[in-house]
């Protein structure tokens, strides 16, 4: 997490709502969530302005993916500096894969936070990149999501131990690739049941 501990989440609850939240990771409790329509309109709860500017950034996702049942958004300090030289995080780390990650990790263009713009760019970025399950925001952050939200909110941990490591490989020559046929030799860690207990 950033030093702040910001972050913002959202479940869906059906092809329209979601439940949404945002702030710091400890501030953040069962009643700090809201009912949102996709659209951006409080059905029940409230939301700050802050957090209601989000809104579309978290629509951005659930809308070409039927199958993301969770968004998480943090300025994760090590993923966050990818975000900000713009350059995609390799997948080169193993759990990223049994995380449900398939490749490096998009970098979506920069638009001003809560813009339409900014709602474009990710959904654009999103269906040019199917086999991801995260993107780095230029210039701000970084954006996962998962089936549920237990798999979003692991996934978002291993993006910042993914981009630590690249960073620290870095020193000593850089990280290598993973081999060929990597994700097929994982897959059978990623079947349901499998691939809970640890990154």
């Amino acid at each position: 997490m950033s030093h702040t501990g910001h972050v913002n989440l959202s479940a869906r609850i059906d092809a329209e709502r979601m439940l949404l939240a945002g702030g710091t990771v400890a501030a953040v409790k069962e009643t700090s969530f809201a009912v949102v329509g996709a659209d951006g309109q409080v059905e029940e709860g409230t939301l700050d302005a802050s957090t209601a500017e989000i809104v579309g950034m978290h629509a951005a996702v659930y809308g070409p993916l039927p199958e993301a049942g969770a968004v998480v958004h943090t300025h994760s300090p090590h993923a966050t500096a990818f975000a900000l030289a713009r350059r995609p995080l390799p997948c080169r780390y193993e759990a990223l894969l049994r995380r449900g990650q398939y490749g490096e990790m998009p970098v979506a263009a920069w638009a001003p936070r809560g813009s339409t713009a900014l709602g474009r760019a990710i959904a654009e970025t999103v269906r040019a990149h199917p086999r991801t399950s995260a993107l780095l925001l230029a210039n701000h952050g970084v954006l996962v999501w998962g089936p549920s939200p237990t798999a979003a909110a692991k996934l978002a941990i291993v993006v910042e131990e993914a981009a630590e490591a690249e960073l620290r490989a870095a020193a000593i020559g850089g990280a290598k690739d993973l081999p060929p046929g990597a994700f097929t030799d994982l897959r059978p860690c990623l079947a349901p049941g499998h691939g809970d207990g640890g990154a």
